[in-house]
């Protein structure tokens, strides 16, 4: 059955190949169609994604979308992952701090880290938020929210789970320093030094460096880049290792993009729960889908199973803000704990600010907006590296979130052109930062969450310019 969003470029498409729009042709403005078909702004802007990935149309900058002259052929997705069938010590993660050094140098164009342009943030609105915190709450901003954190703002986010599907009560919730935090209190509830943790493959390079600092091994599994971690492949994996937890993010992983279908979410949970194996569920991204309709979370498939869910706001509201929390179910206490021990408490100022812009409806009006954008900055970029990178690039085709995984033709050494990009102001994330084996040579992952502009366009010129230099010497 054809998704709302389907339909709607489905439509397009058969006005334009029955002439209706000529090359060059403007199309009808996104909040237009809308209204003309009674959908969301953010379904008519995946429906004009999915056309652009076709080839068939074009987003301007503050124009709008146009017919192309020549449809531009739809680049090839990667094909599932095949990584290396036994666990193993995370290596070759020190390249991880220059980028994020790099994330701070206005000089630097920053394509590498996962972090949101200023541009798409709420700041306005946190500022207002975190200014009337601190002038009505004069007596709780200079105290410790010790663990589990305010209640106020435990209670907000009970209530969006609640929306999405997940109950859980404000005091199952612990509110963590970030997502970061949230995955690492979960890892050290449910394992020990040295144990196995079946990851997805690739997988996000943080979580590689949580498994690292807490002495345990990666087991890197298959994973398709629209469908996710390979449920046979974890299977067989469980019959042949002993596996202590897994860490999933099923919505928009990090960095392919993928989002598990509800059948395989239910199937994950279900294969887990018959080995006896705790799932951390990684949720930071589950907002950010450019449809209309908020993905499922494992969580709510199973909300007295061994799953330890972890979200964040850092994706949508700011980075800066750290907050996070993990609904740990029954090692609540051990996280309450740990989380204590480790340090005290999450800061005050943000928790009650950022349940303010829940409780005010702010975040939610954000989220419409982020949403669109986030969609909109996916199209673009995954247009330009159509149009500029060598034939035979490979691109994923998100459906949420703001990063793209792009996998380049034959040898090309992606840490040589992370290299050779930072020495011209462009940062990159190459792709075997996000692999324990340092698979993922000849792939990169760029963030779309930028400021679109001159330098950026330049920036993306200049790395298709790199390529067409090192693919010679390596090929």
């Amino acid at each position: 059955m054809e998704t709302l969003y389907q339909q709607v470029a489905d439509e397009l498409q058969q006005s334009i190949e029955r002439g209706i729009y000529q090359p060059g042709d403007r199309l009808p403005g996104v909040r237009r169609l809308s209204k003309q078909r009674s959908v969301s702004i953010a379904t008519v802007i995946t429906a004009y994604r999915h056309l652009e990935n076709l080839g068939l149309i074009e987003a301007r900058n503050r124009s709008g979308y146009y017919l192309r002259d020549r449809p531009q052929p739809l680049a090839k997705e990667p094909l599932p992952t095949a990584p290396p069938n036994q666990p193993m010590l995370v290596t070759g993660q020190a390249v991880v701090l220059n980028m994020g050094k790099a994330s701070h140098d206005p000089s630097v164009i920053q394509l590498g880290a996962a972090v949101p342009d200023a541009s798409f943030l709420p700041i306005r609105a946190i500022e207002r938020a975190i200014t009337q915190s601190a002038r009505y709450h004069k007596n709780t901003v200079a105290a410790y929210e010790f663990p589990p954190g305010l209640p106020e703002l435990r209670r907000q986010i009970a209530r969006r789970m609640a929306e999405a599907g997940c109950r859980v009560h404000p005091d199952e919730i612990v509110i963590t320093n970030g997502c970061q935090e949230a995955l690492s209190l979960a890892l050290r509830a449910v394992t020990r030094p040295g144990d196995v943790v079946a990851v997805e493959s690739p997988t996000f390079y943080g979580l590689l460096q949580v498994i690292d600092n807490l002495g345990l091994k990666a087991l890197e599994i298959p994973t398709h880049p629209r469908t996710g971690i390979s449920l046979e492949a974890l299977e067989l994996a469980l019959e042949q290792w002993p596996i202590k937890a897994c860490v999933v993010t099923p919505n928009f992983s990090n960095p392919l993009g993928s989002c598990m279908p509800d059948e395989n979410k239910a199937g994950l949970v279900a294969l887990l729960d018959k080995h006896g194996i705790s799932l951390v569920e990684d949720d930071v991204y589950g907002d950010l889908g450019f449809g209309s309709a908020r993905p499922g979370s494992c969580k709510s498939l199973s909300p007295s199973g061994d799953i330890l869910y972890c979200g964040s706001f850092s994706k949508t509201l700011a980075p800066g803000l750290r907050i996070g929390w993990i609904v740990p179910g029954r090692h609540q206490p051990q996280v309450e704990y740990m989380k204590y021990v480790l340090n005290l408490a999450t800061p005050t100022i943000p928790q009650l600010a950022v349940a303010a812009l829940l409780e005010g409806g702010q975040y939610e009006r954000h989220l419409r907006k982020v949403k669109r954008d986030y969609a909109l900055a996916v199209s673009r970029m995954s247009s330009k590296v159509m149009a500029l990178f060598p034939e035979g690039t490979r691109i994923t085709r998100p459906e949420g979130g703001f990063v793209i995984w792009v996998e380049l033709p034959g040898n090309i050494d992606s840490l040589e052109l992370a290299k050779r990009s930072m020495n011209q102001g462009i940062s990159i994330a190459p792709g075997p930062i996000f692999s324990a084996s340092q698979k993922y040579r000849n792939c990169i992952r760029l963030s779309c969450a930028c400021r679109w502009d001159d330098n950026t366009m330049k920036a993306l010129s200049t790395l298709a310019a790199l390529l067409s230099r090192l693919e010679p010497e390596t090929a």
